[in-house]
């Protein structure tokens, strides 16, 4: 059963056939042959009907559900997309683009596919380096798709008009192949209705460019209405910025400052801004309005000209335009000061923060997504693409370069020595996108990215072995991997030594050191002061093995450090989580003593 409420535009695409065109109150969303009443446990395929993500633009709207499908909703119909596998949708005013867990982006829109605009097509595959084909990200812009590769590079593709795509417009009106914006990209931002475009690079260094009629790129006094090259984006916020959504006339940055917390901060059009001034704003300025400030937003969400940001109280705050309901409001006014919008009671209210917001040109989505988390083998497969430390060569048909980790191949493959020459004569007679796939499987023990190529590979890998069990060898091997461990944590009372790839691949911490350009890069680092040697091993064993050691006494004062670590370290948890693990071992230590 999904959680879905829907108000705002119901035309174009008409996503519920019984009601009007404008939806000015939040109501359940249903699909079809959906039953209310279905007895949950009874249905086996139940899972696989959970909604992932929701991406809405102007004429159309995808769903996207746990198993890898969506169906997408057009003007007068719906129907499944033609594409297994899909790990994210995003829609746009002109576009759809959609990301597989193989890193394929496809795409469709007339400013993407002239000729045949409503045919999906692989952009991706375009990209001239082929080196550069694997896709870690996608974000759609009003008429433009962003590509962020697994190599930190983002590629742009679709209209220009704006200077989105940072050249100018008499030197590139479109493309419809995806061109090169900036090396050493991190995240990229946009928006569904935005003609502009933010990239972070890895120094946490903000750029932009695009349109900017009404300073919703924060670059300070009016400049000009399209900026046609990235610009260096000065006076920002202080702390980590999480996220950027840009409707038309407007942007809305969250910031996680130091203690933790999520503030908001919006430029542009005075009217839809959230800001309650008289005037445009050029900077990012802090929401202050009661509802929000402090408040430590889950989730936000732009859309034309409207906003809609999620409290862990359980509040949904607006502002914006309404003309289409799209605040939940009867009135057409446009609230320059956030308001907060009457919610029906949820079902799965237990746990607010697996609830999720999707704002569509003129329409709002609120909606409940089982929490994902990232495990061991997608942490390979993303160590992998990211090519930095890559330490070993191999030559494919075309005499295309391939690249991979040889500590890693180390313990994947079967201990016999030849099996890197016989691996070697494999991908001699593979493409590169095979390359990356055998790859992959070695890495993440998956045989569906490519049944075929697995049989291939099956005899010379560890198939039987998990993921887990492999890290927890390079772990153990202590002595045999000295010459691997090139990265020294120095505490008080001891060193402790990680391969940097470990690191990079666990902890956003280390990845964000590690991967910066300009940033310190020796093999020492001074540690948090406030974790005890104890906690810390817990910390190593877990980057490798992620589990807890059998034999570890859990303390109320590990479970402290453990909380204040987490933070500290970013480490990329797993479901049941580290913290989970230690509260659960904690008390089942107590019940025993009793």
């Amino acid at each position: 059963m999904n959680e879905i409420l829907f108000f705002g535009s119901n035309e174009y695409p008409k996503l519920y056939e019984n009601k009007p065109n404008k939806i000015i109150k939040p109501i359940q969303f249903k699909f079809e042959n959906e039953n209310e009443n279905e007895n949950e446990n009874e249905n086996e395929n139940e899972n696989e009907k959970q909604i992932k993500q929701i991406s809405s633009g102007n004429y159309s709207t995808i769903f996207l559900f746990e198993n890898g499908k969506a169906i997408e909703y057009l003007r007068f119909w719906n129907e499944e997309i033609q594409i297994e596998n899909i790990q994210k949708v995003t829609v746009g005013e002109q576009n759809e683009a959609i990301l597989t867990k193989e890193g394929n982006v496809f795409a469709k829109g007339k400013d993407i596919n002239p000729e045949n605009p409503k045919e999906f097509i692989n952009i991706s595959s375009l990209i001239e380096d082929t080196n550069d084909r694997i896709i870690e990200d996608v974000v759609s812009g009003s008429s433009s798709i962003y590509l962020l590769t697994s190599n930190q590079n983002a590629y742009g593709i679709g209209s220009n008009y704006s200077g989105q795509l940072g050249l100018k417009y008499q030197t590139l009106k479109k493309t419809e192949k995806p061109i090169l914006m900036m090396k050493n990209v991190s995240k990229i931002f946009s928006g569904n209705s935005s003609g502009s475009v933010f990239l972070l690079n890895s120094n946490q260094e903000l750029f932009g460019c695009g349109w900017n009629y009404y300073g919703q790129l924060g670059l300070g006094k009016f400049v000009a209405q399209r900026i046609r090259q990235l610009t260096q984006i000065q006076n920002i916020p202080k702390g980590k910025i999480i996220d950027i959504q840009s409707g038309d006339s407007h942007s809305i940055m969250m910031i996680e400052e130091e203690d933790g917390y999520r503030q908001l901060y919006s430029c542009g059009d005075s009217l839809y801004n959230g800001l309650g001034k008289k005037s445009n704003q050029r900077l990012f300025t802090q929401i202050k309005s009661s509802l929000i400030i402090n408040q430590n937003p889950i989730d936000f969400s732009v859309g034309n000209k409207h906003t809609l940001i999620l409290t862990p109280k359980r509040k949904l705050i607006g502002f914006g335009d309404n003309y289409y309901g799209q605040l939940g409001k009867e009135t057409r006014d446009n609230p320059k000061d956030p308001i907060q919008i009457k919610l029906p009671k949820l079902r799965f209210n237990e746990d607010i923060s697996n609830y999720h917001i999707s704002c569509g040109v003129d329409k709002t989505f609120l909606y409940y997504s089982s929490p994902s988390f990232s495990n061991l083998e997608e942490d390979l497969i993303k160590l992998f693409r990211r090519k930095e430390f890559c330490d070993i060569s191999f030559k494919t048909e075309n005499g295309e370069i391939i690249k991979a980790h040889k500590l890693i191949l180390k313990y994947r493959l079967n201990e016999n020595q030849n099996q890197i020459e016989k691996l070697q004569e494999i991908i001699s007679k593979k493409s590169i996108e095979e390359s990356n796939q055998i790859f992959e499987m070695i890495y993440s023990n998956n045989s569906k990215i490519n049944p075929k190529l697995y049989f291939e590979i099956k005899e010379i890998i560890n198939s039987n072995e998990k993921i887990e069990e492999t890290m927890k060898r390079i772990y153990l091997n202590e002595n045999e991997n000295e010459n691997e461990k090139d990265f020294i944590i120095e505490r008080k009372e001891k060193q402790y030594k990680f391969p940097k790839l470990i690191l990079i691949m666990r902890s956003e911490l280390y990845r964000g050191m590690f991967l910066s350009v300009t940033e310190d890069k020796s093999n020492k680092v001074t540690d948090y002061s406030e974790l005890s040697n104890k906690s810390f091993q817990i910390f190593e064993y877990w980057i490798y093995s992620n589990q807890i050691k059998e034999d570890i006494q859990i303390t109320q004062e590990i479970i402290n450090e453990i909380q204040i670590g987490i933070d500290y370290f970013q480490l990329n948890q797993t479901n049941p989580n580290l913290f989970d693990l230690l509260i659960n071992k904690f008390n089942n230590q107590n019940q025993n003593q009793n």
